[in-house]
């Protein structure tokens, strides 16, 4: 890749050496560009009509984000985030009290606020899989709870927001096909980040967003929903007239696709720039992003593991774009802004958002780090450099 190229393409690199994009990427300038153009013609000409206008350009999105899960277009709906495309997902599985949730100690904290919820509301039961020593989910362990419990729903977070670890979700669809089960995986961190073909992981749903790694907007997020699933005629539990129409005064009728998990009301002008970040990840190929990020996870990693301030806390057998450490000298509520007086964009992660994991680390909070490919070494060098400072 022409790394010179794309920081060319990426007004913020001008400003700020930003390694927050677990949080939100710089997005590309032709897909800010997009974005403000469509909001141009909305203001030119009025929201109905632009969206007539831009039919075929809006429908251009489900054959962009079905390439991306090498899916086909009927499997994908547009949302505002992942936790939205999360809990229309959730929303349209018809639990009963008693009923099991099978998840991680690693599932995203809002997933399991969901769960939670559910629970008092409904009198499900949530029960966690062990992991194995390197920290990624026990898949005996696994194949062993499904068995026992017959769970409703298995839920398994792709790349916990809390560290670098990648749980195997293929072999995780080769455990979960075998029982009668609905399998939810957030692959909010890592869509943009790894190929993902939704098909080989036996997902029967997949939320994400397009604001991390997707170098998207903030605001747009996707949901597929496997053909399995539509088949079941599983809807969410609020449609609106745009997920179905209403035939008579006391029926609807659902789409057929997964536009069923569709409000009538979203933001096409982020669409339209979700559409040209999705086009930009093709142009430069996600196994070429793959080996970049590799090589620059690689020296940070490298280069934290030699101060000897710092403790990496990340674990598993494959990570990824995520680094997460501990810093001696630097308090929580100073941390980003230390950085940040540095031109560095970083993050930091508080027990709230990893409460198992972090009580398993001892740890109450940690600095986040996530290069991805428009970042240069020398910036690498940057964040070790401000480290050490400390």
């Amino acid at each position: 890749m022409n790394i010179s190229e794309i920081r060319k393409e990426t007004p913020g690199c001008d400003f700020i050496t930003h390694l927050n994009n677990a949080g939100a990427a710089l997005m590309p300038r032709i897909v800010a560009d997009a974005i403000r153009n469509y909001i141009s013609e909305e203001e030119k000409y009025g929201g109905y009509e632009t969206a007539d206008k831009k039919s075929a350009e809006i429908e251009q999105f489900y054959d962009y984000a079905s390439s991306l899960l090498h899916c086909k277009s009927h499997n994908i709906a547009f949302t505002t985030n992942a936790t939205d495309s999360y809990n229309k997902a959730l929303s349209s599985i018809p639990f009963k009290q008693n009923d099991i949730i099978l998840t991680t100690t690693n599932d995203y904290p809002s997933n399991i606020i969901a769960f939670l919820s559910l629970q008092k509301r409904f009198g499900v039961r949530v029960i966690l899989i062990r992991n194995t020593d390197t920290g990624e989910i026990d898949l005996e362990d696994l194949e062993s709870k499904l068995k026992k419990h017959s769970p409703r729903l298995l839920s398994i977070t792709h790349v916990p927001t809390s560290s670098g670890l990648v749980q195997p979700v293929e072999r995780i669809g080769d455990v979960v096909k075998k029982h009668d089960c609905i399998y939810l995986l957030d692959a909010c961190q890592s869509l943009g980040q790894m190929d993902i073909n939704a098909a080989s992981t036996g997902a029967d749903f997949i939320s994400g967003t397009f604001r991390k790694f997707l170098r998207g907007p903030r605001g747009a997020g996707l949901l597929y929903v496997s053909d399995k699933v539509l088949d079941k005629g599983l809807e969410p539990l609020f449609p609106d007239l745009h997920g179905a129409d209403w035939v008579d005064t006391n029926h609807y009728k659902t789409r057929m696709g997964a536009k069923r998990f569709e409000y009538w009301e979203m933001a096409y002008a982020l669409m339209m720039g979700s559409s040209q970040s999705l086009a930009y990840l093709f142009s430069l190929g996600i196994h070429n992003i793959e080996q970049r990020n590799k090589m620059l996870l690689h020296k940070l990693r490298t280069g934290l593991a030699d101060i000897p301030s710092v403790k990496l806390l990340d674990r598993g057998q494959h990570r990824c774009s995520i680094v997460t450490f501990q810093l001696k000298g630097l308090p929580e509520h100073s941390a980003k802004q230390y950085f940040r007086d540095k031109g560095i964009n970083v993050y930091t992660t508080p027990k709230s958002a990893a409460i198992i994991d972090f009580g398993e680390k001892g740890i109450d909070w940690a600095v986040r780090v996530s290069p991805h490919y428009y970042n240069t070494e020398s910036e690498i060098d940057t964040l070790l450099e401000a480290v050490k400072a400390v």
